[in-house]
């Protein structure tokens, strides 16, 4: 899966259809000047301390693609705030602008690769123009890779999950016996009312055959605790009748499910999507296998839990099941996810 705190943003431009650089420095006449030579080139925000900066970087960096920072201001180094960046807004260019004398602090931040150059004051102004227009047009690149990233993430989101169906389609067919198609639309129904975010290809298992073979283990293991949850029901529960299903629920949901006059109400409408939706590492809980080991014990009878979204949660109740699946009606319900 993806690393959760990995961001991918959309940079958007400015009104006047120009990038946009942030600059920080304590003295106004330095902000006048960058303002006037880089005009032409980008809208230029400005800060007067780190402090400020940090500020505006967190409130408009999805427009920010370049940040610009003098390297000496009152209360800290403009460094810090260049380092602030590289942690919290990584798509950002990161340049120092610095004095000579500041230079031992300049290669510090270069070596630990939180800017992508340092810009000497005083300033040449064509020099300045063109280490900007490098940087914007760097700022270009990063952004166009994001956006070819993001467009692969949703292919893999759809994949994973079109996978995971493939697989529960299977998993059903080998426990729920002739009736093995009913459970698996009771569930993606169930899924679909709830609402499924697609899981997040893992980025740090790149190689394809490490996925295939992580899903697969995950699906094995999420396909023996059902079958043993499901054997659990038909051995503790053999006389007992499709209407008491709520109360078969309740002792393994808790708090997260409630019953109202025979029918169930689900607080926690994650719990009936976790297969679908958890990360490659993350095993599936009791509480999933148990929720569909109770829909295939469900199906074994010619039953099924229908579900329907209240102000207060996940309403279900009992009513016969659907028709077998076909394998075009399964695609169409793959397509809905």
């Amino acid at each position: 899966m993806i690393d959760a705190n990995l961001r991918l943003p959309a940079q958007r431009e400015s009104a006047q259809g120009l990038p946009t650089i942030l600059y920080v420095d304590d003295e106004a006449n330095a902000l006048k000047y960058f303002q006037r030579a880089i005009a032409p080139l980008a809208e230029v925000l400005t800060a007067t301390s780190v402090e400020e900066g940090k500020r505006i970087l967190d409130e408009q960096a999805d427009r920010i693609a370049v940040l610009v920072s003098d390297q000496r201001m009152p209360g800290a180094y403009g460094n810090e705030l260049l380092s602030y960046a590289w942690d919290r807004h990584p798509h950002i260019v990161r340049i120092l602008t610095t004095a000579y004398s500041e230079l031992e602090h300049t290669v510090e931040a270069v070596n630990q690769g939180q800017i992508h150059r340092y810009i000497q004051k005083p300033w040449d102004i064509a020099a300045l123009r063109m280490e900007l227009k490098q940087a914007l047009e760097l700022a270009r690149l990063r952004n166009e890779h994001a956006q070819l990233l993001r467009e692969k993430l949703m292919v893999r989101q759809r994949q994973a999950v079109a996978n995971r169906i493939g697989t529960l389609y299977a998993l059903c067919a080998s426990l729920a016996g002739p009736e093995q198609q009913l459970p698996v639309e009771a569930y993606l129904s169930a899924a679909l009312t709830a609402g499924v975010t697609p899981p997040e290809p893992d980025w740090l298992l790149m190689d394809y055959a490490d996925l295939v073979s992580s899903e697969a283990f995950r699906g094995t293991a999420f396909a023996a605790a059902v079958r043993q949850q499901l054997d659990t029901l038909e051995r503790e529960h053999p006389g007992r009748g499709v209407e008491q299903v709520v109360d078969m629920l309740l002792p393994v949901f808790g708090a997260a499910l409630q019953s109202q006059g025979g029918t169930a109400l689900f607080l926690d409408g994650r719990l009936l999507t976790e297969f679908l939706e958890t990360p490659t590492t993350t095993p599936v809980s009791a509480i999933h296998s148990f929720w569909l080991a109770t829909l295939l014990w469900l199906a074994r009878r010619g039953w099924s839990l229908q579900l329907s979204k209240t102000e207060m949660g996940l309403q279900g109740k009992v009513v016969q099941a659907e028709p077998a699946l076909t394998p075009d009606h399964l695609a169409a319900w793959i397509e809905q996810f």
